[in-house]
């Protein structure tokens, strides 16, 4: 596969995982795009597990995305750790992990990685794409690809193109991992590896998934052990907990390099869509499909605004477009979250693609 960065990449390998029949007709196929360090495990349990899939509240049978109806596909994203091609795989040609030899990779190139999945599972034309923050990048990113492949697009809680702030936070977290000195230049599949630098990473980006509101609910200024402050340097506030187990946790189950991969095509990502002439404007003057863009009115991450931004462009260019902004205290991560709005949305939106 030819990347963005001009780089000829073989053989790639996606992890995927599928829910529900494709109908005879091949019509009822529903792509999921996950979240930045998500996997293709959306819904169910594997044997095993303690927790389901990151989208098991709306992904099954007589659910919001109803595994009865529609053919459900999820895949990993290249770049990644967690089943598809990446800096933690092995490159074949050498025996030898990538690390920082693997080439740098886009949104749009991660699209093309699952286009060519859609295809290889007999399916031409998909009923929608779905996806929530990086998901709702390559959600964008696929009609902007390939305007004629889909009914419909569902972008939640995410951009057209990261904002300088988004890219600062991003850049800190990177530094983070790099700064360890585990790290050695994205050599260490051999040896220690950075999981200080990627836990601190971790807990900055779980700071921006939150929002102040939430905090006060979950945390307040609690301190662990109650009583008065121990005037050390110890995990005195429950926050300082949350966060410490947040990075522990993530240690467990990603690479750090991956981490840098798939922060760095978030960064890049941008539609410029404020240009008449750009290519993803005139893909979307072009498609058919339907747009439902859902925000969070706690989002700071993603903010209202830059959906509004995205709906704007959309109306100017006649396409058939919804958008909710939706009450949650919960920050970024609502998306994620139990909410009866967004289950009604997600099933009325699909249900008017059939």
């Amino acid at each position: 596969m030819l990347l963005d960065s001009g780089v000829d990449i073989g053989p790639v390998t996606l992890g995927y995982e599928t829910y529900g029949q494709l109908n005879a007709q091949g019509s009822n196929a529903v792509l999921i795009c996950h979240a930045l360090t998500g996997d293709a495990h959306v819904a169910g349990y594997h044997e095993g597990d303690v927790k389901p899939g990151w989208w098991e509240h709306y992904v099954g049978p007589g659910k919001s995305i109803d595994t009865n109806k529609y053919f459900v596909i999820c895949s990993n994203i290249i770049g990644s750790c967690m089943g598809s091609c990446g800096p933690a795989s092995i490159n074949e040609q050498t025996g030898q992990y990538w690390g920082l030899d693997f080439p740098i990779v886009t949104i749009a190139d991660m699209v093309r990685a699952q286009r060519a999945l859609i295809l290889h599972l007999g399916i031409n034309r998909l009923l929608a794409v779905v996806g929530g923050s990086l998901g709702g990048m390559q959600a964008l990113q696929w009609v902007a690809s390939f305007p004629d492949m889909m009914g419909g697009v569902l972008a939640l809680a995410t951009t057209s193109r990261h904002s300088p702030q988004a890219i600062a936070f991003n850049e800190v977290a990177r530094q983070s991992i790099m700064s360890d000195p585990h790290w050695q230049n994205g050599n260490y599949y051999d040896g220690k590896r950075p999981d200080l630098g990627l836990a601190v990473a971790r807990m900055i980006g779980h700071i921006t998934y939150l929002s102040d509101e939430s905090m006060h609910i979950k945390f307040g200024r609690e301190l662990r052990h109650g009583g008065g402050f121990a005037f050390n340097f110890d995990t005195e506030f429950q926050v300082e907990s949350y966060l410490h187990h947040q990075g522990h946790k993530f240690v467990e189950r990603f690479d750090a390099n991956a981490f840098l991969y798939v922060t760095k095509a978030a960064d890049y990502f941008d539609l410029d869509l404020s240009r008449s002439d750009s290519p993803a404007r005139q893909a979307l003057a072009a498609t058919t499909a339907r747009f439902l863009l859902i925000s969070f009115t706690s989002d700071w991450l993603y903010p209202t605004y830059q959906s509004r931004q995205l709906v704007n462009v959309l109306k100017e260019l006649g396409r058939d477009v919804s958008f909710c902004e939706l009450t949650a205290a919960w920050g970024h991560d609502a998306f994620l979250l139990p909410h009866e709005g967004l289950e009604a949305s997600i099933q009325g939106f699909l249900g008017g693609l059939e």
